[in-house]
């Protein structure tokens, strides 16, 4: 049986990895959980499955946990705040942490599961955009493997299974094109925050929902993929494809494509994941060929879509510019959110942070400096455009 704690377990990739679990045959075991502060969700997911531990980042969240587990003699210990995180994320019973908060949160657990030895099920991709370098240098020190859950990461992964980096001419991720694929500036002017939340192929959440708007999220992927796959960004091409249902490709020096093909559920990628890449009963809808029609192949619209252009950009100046993007970022979608700011807007204040900041991204990629300079980036764009 395998041990795993799940960071972000209410969360989308979260609520998914307990329907792997679910469907493990018992072969997964859950022993810690964290979250932000839902604490109905978190009832739920005790009730279900008993972990040992649990984490909320919100320290009131936690107290209603606390008494609720003593008040039903669940023998569980509750943490709270970052160290909770961290806490969960470097158990002395666990394996493997799935790590699916979301954003820059995700840093500091995800290190410290490093350092204790633990597998990662990476969903939380800001972990190596603002820090990929001193991430995989931590985990190849303390012999950790890290294992994509992001689709398009996953199917990459897979495709390379069997081969190495010498092999491989070039990655293709692949993208759906957002809810505007195909819009131009002007249309763009005037969609509204659920416009940009209505993805047309994946359920997920508000963040990543906008970053797929605004073709960011592909932009942190390629980032993600110099990092995961160590390869050079002028060889990581992106190709947006509507439908889905091509998850990702690798080309061959001797020009063979291997690609990973799949139903729209992220239950596939986690599974592979948490299983070290051994390939278990199906937990995602089998795809009906006959049923699908075509694939359809486009190049995407960088001039329009400007967040995928700043993340090439950033990743090949490499430092502490892709923090600088994404803390940007993170802030911006967040405003976004809040209806303070309008959709174009998001690129404006990437660029305008990276300006501002340009003096800082080449100093060293270490925990404190990539901390410091998120804060910062934060504190400026909040007081500049809230």
């Amino acid at each position: 049986m395998k041990n795993i704690s799940i960071l972000g377990a209410t969360g989308s990739i979260g609520t998914q990895t307990l329907d792997v679990i679910r469907n493990s045959n018992n072969e997964i075991n859950l022993v810690g959980i964290s979250a932000n502060s839902s604490v109905s969700k978190i009832i739920e997911i005790i009730n279900e499955f008993k972990p040992k531990y649990v984490a909320m980042m919100e320290r009131e969240s936690a107290e209603v946990i606390k008494n609720y587990c003593t008040e039903n003699n669940f023998n569980i210990e509750v943490y709270s705040g970052i160290e909770g995180l961290e806490k969960i994320a470097s158990l002395d019973e666990i394996e493997m942490v799935v790590t699916s908060v979301v954003g820059m949160i995700g840093l500091k657990p995800t290190l410290k599961a490093i350092e204790a030895g633990k597998d990662i099920a990476l969903a939380n991709k800001e972990t190596l955009v603002v820090a990929g370098e001193l991430v995989m240098k931590k985990a190849k020190e303390h012999g950790v493997e890290i294992l994509p859950v992001d689709s398009e990461h996953s199917a990459i992964f897979q495709s390379l299974n069997g081969y190495t980096e010498k092999d491989v001419s070039k990655i293709i991720l692949t993208a759906s094109g957002g809810p505007f694929r195909g819009k131009d500036v002007e249309y763009l002017k005037n969609v509204t925050v659920d416009d940009a939340l209505k993805h047309p192929k994946w359920n997920m959440g508000q963040k990543i929902s906008i970053d797929s708007a605004t073709l960011m999220n592909k932009g942190l992927e390629v980032i993600e993929a110099h990092f995961l796959f160590n390869c050079p960004y002028e060889d990581i091409e992106v190709v947006v494809h509507p439908q889905s249902i091509m998850h990702s490709m690798v080309e061959y020096n001797d020009a063979s494509v291997i690609a990973q093909l799949g139903s729209t559920d992220m239950k596939l990628p986690i599974q592979y994941a948490i299983n070290k890449k051994e390939r278990k009963n199906a937990v995602a809808k089998r795809l009906n060929f006959y049923e699908i029609g075509n694939l359809t192949f486009e190049k995407p619209d960088l001039e329009t879509f400007r967040c995928l252009k700043l993340a090439y950009k950033v990743g090949m100046e490499g430092g502490l510019a892709p923090c600088i993007l994404n803390g940007a970022n993170e802030e911006a979608v967040a405003l976004l959110l809040e209806r303070k700011i309008k959709f174009l807007d998001i690129p404006k204040i990437i660029e305008e942070a990276l300006e501002v900041f340009k003096g800082e991204k080449n100093k060293e990629v270490n925990l404190e400096n990539v901390i410091n300079l998120d804060n910062e980036v934060r504190k400026y764009i909040r007081a500049r455009w809230n």
